[in-house]
């Protein structure tokens, strides 16, 4: 049996896992993912009541009740490489006992519901929309460096999309990775279903350009008219591949649900998205407590 050494899982002196500041008591099986800590107070002013708050660096996290059910709200920071440290640790909290550092016999099995912002893709899908993420696909190559990444990705699309692309062998190679089943129903009746793309940058991964030229110059064109089996890659943002892949290999469920703020085929950009994400976060609230 194998026992964890301190250096691969770092504790906290009060026994709190390193980044987080969380004990294993502390953190609910449904757990809702925001990107900024600022919104974790937005989430929170919901709850009808708040057992604590913790904040480290940019992880900041509530617990407390909505419609009677338990809920963690936690703030990730931008970025899969966040994304790896929060499931992580939030995974060992669940399913690792810190004192003995052995993994448990019995899965605690966690439920994700990231919330963010995004850019649309497509046209049609209009400003102030909600996307639900069915399939992200990785831009950051995160799940490359885990044993199994091909068990928990859909290879079809994957290889569809790098032909499409003529992808470039000097970036990490894409992974495509399915959203939970379950989730996926729950919130279907209000959003708009799609793929999203999960970039390693703000900028030049999103096709922007400011002052330096891009690599690929048509990649966003190539991306916009992509389809595999009716299916179209409908938005950007940076997490959703990391959430939907390592919470697949932990055995969790996850799923993203954006509120798009800019069109990046228009070139519309909403002026005020704070209504709509708010209107967002009291809906998934309700569905996830109902």
């Amino acid at each position: 049996m194998r026992i964890i050494e301190p250096s691969e899982l770092i504790l906290n002196s009060d026994g709190s896992v390193f980044h987080l500041h969380l004990l294993p008591e502390q953190i609910s099986d449904t757990i809702m993912l925001v990107g900024d800590p600022g919104r974790v107070d937005t989430v929170s002013d919901f709850f009808s009541s708040k057992e604590f708050t913790v904040s480290n660096r940019e992880f900041k996290s509530t617990t407390g009740a909505f419609n009677g059910k338990r809920v963690t709200v936690l703030s990730t920071g931008i970025g899969t490489d966040n994304i790896d440290i929060v499931i992580n640790e939030l995974d060992a909290l669940a399913n690792i006992d810190l004192k003995t550092r052995i993994v448990k016999d019995a899965h605690r099995k966690l439920t994700f519901v990231r919330l963010g912002t995004s850019g649309s893709l497509q046209p049609d899908i209009p400003l102030a929309s909600n996307v639900l993420t069915e399939i992200s696909i990785g831009f950051d190559g995160l799940l490359n460096f885990y044993a199994n990444r091909n068990k928990v990705s859909e290879l079809e699309m994957e290889q569809a999309f790098l032909k499409h692309t003529n992808w470039n062998a000097q970036c990490a190679k894409p992974y495509f990775t399915y959203s939970s089943e379950r989730l996926v129903k729950l919130f279907e009746n209000y959003t708009i279903k799609g793929v999203t793309i999960s970039a390693p940058g703000f900028y030049g991964p999103q096709g922007r350009v400011l002052r330096l030229p891009l690599a690929d110059p048509h990649l966003n064109e190539k991306i916009e008219s992509f389809s595999f089996n009716g299916r179209r890659i409908t938005n950007f943002e940076m997490e959703s591949s990391a959430i939907n892949g390592l919470s697949r290999l932990m055995g969790h469920d996850s799923v993203t649900i954006c509120t798009i703020i800019a069109n990046r085929v228009s070139k519309d950009a909403t002026k005020d998205y704070q209504p709509a994400i708010k209107n967002l976060i009291e809906q998934t609230l309700m569905t996830l407590t109902e």
